[in-house]
């Protein structure tokens, strides 16, 4: 090797010269070379360090106050969702407006908190509703319902019976699974509040055959 090409060589003593790969040796490095190594590191891991905390800022905002994600559990909402099922719930709408009959929402429990349900809502508050020959009344009108598969049945339950007659307290919503006689649901432990409502079925994104936005009445 030509020592006058390497990079520097007027830098090296005679006798480096003689010997080029000498310069790299671990006992002729520049002082502080390491040192320099080590706050260049320093720098690249707090700089990654401050994008992994702005991003998980920005997710836990997000989660916290627009969109979660969940997994759907079980088939109280066979047909319109399957047992495992990903959907993502928007968490927004309801700060700005009013839940509406038929909206498909994620809620608390009323049970256990720990747990999420999914429901459609079906009654809203101030009205009456009632189950009588396996249909649902609200305010003394049957409710066409053609979100669900026809014949369609809906049993009563334990909180709303056979012709019980139910005012909806304000600030209440009766919500029910759309497969009616598979799901724990409003029938069984009564309305939920608004306050109750994680927020509203906006897409699903598994499976692939099924992705898309979420129409929550014909009509949407």
């Amino acid at each position: 090797m030509d020592p006058t090409k390497i990079p520097q060589a007027k830098a090296f003593t005679p006798q480096d010269e003689s010997d080029p790969l000498s310069s790299y040796s671990p006992q002729n490095k520049p002082e502080g070379s390491n040192n320099g190594f080590l706050r260049s590191l320093g720098s690249h891991l707090a700089d990654f360090i401050q994008t992994v905390v702005v991003f998980g800022a920005i997710f836990a905002l997000i989660y916290l106050f627009v969109a979660q994600p969940h997994k759907v559990s079980g088939l109280s909402m066979f047909p319109t969702f399957n047992n495992g099922d990903y959907i993502l719930t928007d968490k927004l709408t309801y700060r700005f407006n009013q839940p509406q009959r038929g909206d498909v929402i994620v809620l608390k429990n009323p049970r256990d908190e720990s747990q999420d349900f999914i429901k459609r809502i079906i009654g809203l508050p101030g009205e009456t509703i009632k189950i009588a020959n396996d249909k649902v009344l609200i305010n003394g009108k049957v409710l066409e319902e053609d979100y669900l598969p026809n014949r369609t049945t809906t049993p009563s339950g334990n909180f709303l019976g056979e012709d019980d007659l139910i005012k909806i307290p304000e600030n209440h919503y009766m919500v029910i699974g759309d497969n009616r006689p598979h799901s724990s649901d409003s029938r069984e432990w009564g309305g939920v509040t608004k306050q109750e409502i994680i927020g509203k079925v906006l897409f699903r994104y598994w499976p692939p055959q099924s992705f898309g936005l979420i129409k929550h009445r014909p009509s949407d």
